[in-house]
């Protein structure tokens, strides 16, 4: 027994543990790290801090019960972040479970048959669309199945299938014009309007998913012409193994409409009403009531369904409670200002262009380690706010910059649960999926590079 325990293999530690670990270090670096503060003032319902008003004070380092305590004051400061999330998951598990999202994806792939770059870029196009907005992330899983399907009917490899679902949910979720788990939660903890800059998110959206549509083709074409080509090589068999037993529904239409229709009236509410987040949480209770109702399911179906998706982003959900108790014992221990200071020094010499591209940079490093993009705004952000208002730019160029870094790199980095599992299902290897996406990976490092300059010379702001 003790040998078997001896050749145990090394497991890469979970997300809970590496922020728990986090939470550690902050709770060590309260001993270690001079106190310190700076002033801050309040205009508009914003806070910011006032420059060169930083001062050493008495420290407060952390006790054993702190740690503890954090976690539950974490939770609780959080929690119309964490309810945002669970609601979300249990809306869209009402309108997956009703059938809309698969059986409308069957019924692009079944008109487009025949139509091989059509369907591989509308294909991409819905999935993105479906990251966009949060319906697409972990879920998309179970969608690269019919992804290797897809492409053994069309003489196309794995690593394709993998390509037109995961990574095209993940550039649209990295995007985000209407992503509540990445930008919601960032604007939320930077006191900017919900879902501003919107016109911005649009434009990136188009060019990264635009760019990865040719990327895509252009290897699908490589092989369609000579199949030896293949990264994996090409599968036999499979076409006729793509029939489609559901059909798309009026019901499934009219589904599919009514959720873009309320989200698109969210987002006229949230400039016209200022909507915040809990109005947005409150929302999806709604559209997935109504979308219960329109499939036809019993008030019984809708509440169990509603609670299946709640449970199934409570480990996505919380970690934004704990994440935040690493704030909290930096601001009682009175070191994220020190912090902030210690940062703002070596930065501010740099050109602000420099600067959001060091967050960019700085973001995707980070989410090697916090592969959560909730729990990794609930740490970076209050670092990345105030340190934004010192250096001269905007918030949202900070938002923008958090974004990107955690976005990419999470079909990157094989500490990516979703990633790892999309490329089990598809039966890709990690090295043959990271030698075709690397290429793909620096053309959205450019693009975000350009965005974020772009980004720093206008100044861009909340609308």
């Amino acid at each position: 027994m003790n040998k078997d325990l001896k050749k145990k293999k090394w497991e890469f530690p979970d997300t809970y543990v590496i922020v728990f670990a986090v939470l550690l270090l902050a709770v060590a670096a309260t001993y270690i790290v001079p106190a310190g503060t700076f002033d801050r003032i309040e205009n508009d319902g914003i806070t910011t801090i006032v420059s060169g008003t930083y001062e050493n004070v008495e420290s407060a380092p952390a006790g054993f019960m702190d740690i503890f305590m954090s976690v539950q004051t974490g939770m609780v400061e959080s929690a119309g972040l964490i309810f945002l999330v669970l609601f979300a998951g249990g809306m869209f598990e009402i309108i997956n479970k009703s059938g809309a999202i698969h059986t409308g994806i069957y019924s692009a792939i079944d008109r487009m048959r025949g139509k091989e770059f059509l369907l591989i870029a509308t294909i991409i196009i819905l999935f993105a669309l479906g990251g966009a907005v949060g319906a697409l992330a972990n879920s998309v899983i179970p969608f690269v199945a019919i992804g290797v399907l897809l492409v053994k009917a069309l003489k196309l490899d794995a690593i394709v299938a993998v390509a037109i679902t995961f990574n095209a949910a993940f550039i649209g979720f990295s995007a985000g014009f209407l992503n509540p788990y990445t930008v919601g939660v960032a604007h939320n903890i930077s006191e900017l309007p919900l879902f501003s800059g919107m016109t911005f998110r649009l434009i990136a959206f188009v060019l990264l998913v635009g760019v990865t549509i040719w990327y895509t083709w252009r290897y699908c074409r490589k092989i369609l012409n000579d199949p030896s080509r293949s990264l994996i090589g090409i599968e036999a068999g499979g076409e006729d193994k793509l029939n489609f037993d559901e059909t798309f529904t009026s019901r499934h239409k009219i589904i599919l409409l009514w959720t873009a229709a309320a989200l698109i009236f969210f987002v006229f509410a949230v400039v016209k009403f200022q909507w915040t987040t809990d109005h947005m949480a409150a929302f999806f209770v709604i559209i997935g009531l109504v979308a219960g109702l329109i499939a036809g399911m019993n008030y019984n179906t809708i509440a169990i369904t509603f609670l299946e998706g709640c449970k199934n982003l409570v480990y996505g959900a919380l970690i934004i409670g704990l994440a935040r108790a690493v704030l909290v014992i930096m601001e009682n221990g009175q070191i994220l200002d020190t912090l902030v200071n210690a940062l703002s020094q070596p930065l501010s010499a740099l050109p602000p262009v420099a600067t959001a591209i060091g967050m960019f940079v700085m973001n995707s490093v980070f989410n090697f380690f916090v592969p959560s993009g909730s729990g990794q705004a609930a740490i970076m952000m209050p670092i990345q706010t105030p340190l934004a208002d010192m250096i001269g730019i905007t918030r949202q160029v900070s938002v923008l910059a958090f974004q990107f870094g955690d976005g990419f790199s999470n079909v990157l980095f094989p500490t990516s649960g979703p990633l790892m599992a999309s490329l089990a299902v598809a039966g890709v290897s990690w090295i043959k999926w990271a030698k075709w996406f690397f290429p793909l990976f620096l053309i959205w490092t450019g693009i975000a590079f350009v965005l974020l300059t772009v980004a720093v010379l206008i100044n861009l702001g909340p609308f």
